[in-house]
């Protein structure tokens, strides 16, 4: 709570410093992050939606036993989950707090959220286009086995 105080004062002064020192700019900077807000507002609250559906619909006890320990099935399913999902780790994070609330270990949370952040399925055609097919595909298969080694990490220190 204290560091959020301080962060918000911390943003408070350089917001108030920005408009002192050119009002134009900081109204132009303030509608620029105002109209970023509002275009990602519907897809957040869709992500935020569809998480809280399938919390809903997924009882506690199926997380618990897929997701409890280190079943390798389990595993692998929140690995391939993680890494074909392209949702915002300020997201992500609070839906990896739900799932440990439901039963999931953390090691099944650490893999998901490691393969969520450094794993992207989802972009890799754009990232074969900017770095290259052999690039792109040594980085994802790299970030997939390191996320596993990190996971099972998080669970031995974590427990």
């Amino acid at each position: 709570m204290t560091f959020n105080i301080a962060l918000y004062l911390l943003a408070g002064i350089a917001l108030i410093y920005s408009f002192r020192r050119d009002r134009q700019k900081t109204k132009r900077a303030l509608q620029s992050a105002k109209n970023s807000f509002l275009n990602m507002l519907p897809m957040m609250l869709g992500i935020i939606g569809l998480i809280g559906v399938i919390l809903v619909l997924i009882p506690q006890e199926v997380i618990g036993g897929l997701f409890g320990g280190t079943n390798p099935l389990g595993m692998l399913l929140i690995s391939i989950v993680g890494a074909v999902t392209l949702i915002p780790a300020f997201i992500a994070f609070p839906f990896a707090s739900s799932l440990m609330k439901a039963g999931a270990s953390t090691a099944a949370v650490a893999l998901f959220i490691t393969t969520l952040l450094m794993v992207g399925v989802i972009t890799l055609p754009l990232e074969i286009k900017f770095f290259g097919k052999k690039f792109t595909l040594w980085r994802n298969a790299l970030s997939f086995l390191l996320a596993i080694v990190i996971a099972l990490l998080m669970g031995v220190i974590l427990q």
